[in-house]
């Protein structure tokens, strides 16, 4: 029977989350703070608004985490260049080391999820054509 693609991502998020965990757990990192730090390592600088969408959070929970990230040295603010009136994001130098790290994990990961989708849709187109 096929599974909607809604609980297939939701399966697949998990797996990731659930393979990063123990890293995550050295770092004493929450799944939220990760997704924070990898939009900042995919994309530094990036103003708060911005951020919160990247990293799929709402802004309160966002400032929150930001500012436990910032109290451990893993995130700068700064105020904009150009637009004082915004603050914008990035990794400090160990929060890039850390980011690199865990990235490289979750690059991992996401390649073992990319075969197995491979797998099911094969799999599944097979099963249709005999039919």
């Amino acid at each position: 029977m096929p599974t909607s693609l809604l609980l297939q991502l939701k399966r697949a998020e998990r797996r990731i989350e659930l393979g990063l965990q123990e890293l995550l757990d050295e770092f004493e990192l929450t799944i939220e703070q990760w997704r924070i730090m990898a939009a900042l390592h995919e994309e530094p600088g990036q103003p708060m608004s911005v951020l919160a969408e990247a990293a799929v959070l709402p802004a309160a929970s966002l400032t929150r985490h930001v500012d436990k990230l910032v109290e451990r040295g893993l995130i700068l603010r700064r105020v904009h260049a150009t637009d004082k009136r915004r603050i914008v994001a990035a990794l400090s130098p160990v929060g890039s080391t850390v980011a690199t790290r865990v990235s490289a994990v979750q690059r991992e990961l996401e390649a073992d999820l990319a075969d197995y989708f491979q797998m099911e849709i094969h799999e599944r187109s097979g099963s249709a054509t005999q039919r």
